[in-house]
């Protein structure tokens, strides 16, 4: 699988590569993100922080980059790349928590499962 979890791209959260919101969000903050993969060979479960500044979601560390929006209701689309592995994710954020889906193609093939996140 993608060891960085197809973050949880998957993560987690489908990107769209939108334009950065010029205003803070309510939803700007560090966020805890469990990854857990439901279908394919990929890694069981990944762990990964996030940071939302002004609704653009970041993260991944290590040799992954990760890209996503967050809308002002809260819906998150995010994609995820490695080399020639990637994922994308989709779902929505509360105050406190979210969750959502994700799909991607590792070295192992193709994965998909569902995500949820915590504010830290």
């Amino acid at each position: 699988m993608v060891r960085f979890g197809l973050i949880g791209a998957a993560m987690l959260f489908v990107v769209s590569l939108t334009p950065a919101a010029s205003a803070a969000s309510r939803y700007d903050g560090y966020w805890s993100v469990v990854i857990v993969t439901h279908r394919g060979a990929c890694e069981p479960a990944y762990r990964s922080a996030v940071t939302i500044s002004n609704g653009v979601v970041s993260g991944g560390g290590g040799m992954a980059q990760l890209y996503g929006r967050v809308n002002r209701r809260g819906g998150v689309s995010v994609v995820v790349r490695s080399g020639t592995q990637s994922a994308r994710g989709s779902g929505r954020l509360g105050r406190y928590s979210g969750g959502g889906r994700w799909w991607g193609v590792g070295n192992v093939g193709r994965c998909s499962g569902r995500w949820s996140a915590s504010r830290r």
